[in-house]
């Protein structure tokens, strides 16, 4: 993935969430992560230090409140936001182009994703249609048997498409709501198709 703020911009966007209310780490990380649209969530490890290092610049102040540590920004990080008032607005427009960045390489990976999963719902489609019954009790020929097997057939047919369509709609309102699409979600998605395409193999 891209990098989402450029060397610097980070430490002044911290100065901002902070200049708009005070806020613990988790508060700033689910802030960012909110600002992305679910795009980006920088680790505890990114915020911290970052946190720590404005501390020491005497731009932010840490308080304790039972187990959490508050940051609350000071005059001095006021006076530093005002000084670099054109940075911050250059900032701003980054993470704009961020977001719209992260959202394309987001709607590329599931793009990609359906891809795969058409792939394997097709692949489901052609085996359960070539496979011969193998639990008849009566021969292949028999006008019976003949129809139970459309059926069978239009019902797996039309289950694989009503799967597809509601997988694109679930997709499509997840992404724009601002959500990630975990790639644990496709790794399921495909052990669950292999499962029902081996059960038919099976019987």
């Amino acid at each position: 993935m891209t990098p989402v703020f450029a060397h610097g911009s980070l430490r002044l966007y911290l100065l901002k969430l902070l200049d708009e209310k005070p806020r613990n780490g988790y508060e700033i990380i689910q802030a960012l992560s909110d600002r992305f649209g679910g795009t980006y969530s920088p680790s505890a490890g990114t915020i911290y230090p970052r946190l720590s290092k404005l501390a020491d610049e005497g731009l932010v102040v840490k308080q304790t409140e039972g187990r959490k540590s508050i940051f609350e920004i000071t005059d001095a990080g006021r006076a530093e936001l005002e000084r670099r008032a054109d940075d911050l607005d250059a900032v701003e427009d980054e993470v704009t182009d961020s977001v719209r960045r992260l959202a394309d390489e987001v709607r590329s990976g599931v793009s990609d994703a359906m891809k795969s999963l058409r792939a394997e719902l097709a692949a489901a489609a052609r085996d359960s249609s070539s496979a011969p019954p193998r639990e008849a009790t009566v021969t292949p020929d028999d006008p019976d048997t003949r129809t139970t097997s459309r059926v069978a057939l239009y019902e797996i047919e039309k289950a694989i498409t009503d799967f597809r369509r509601d997988v694109r709609t679930e997709l499509r309102s997840h992404i724009a709501a601002g959500n990630e699409v975990p790639t644990s979600l496709i790794d399921t998605a495909r052990s669950e198709l292999a499962r029902v395409r081996e059960q038919l193999r099976v019987r």
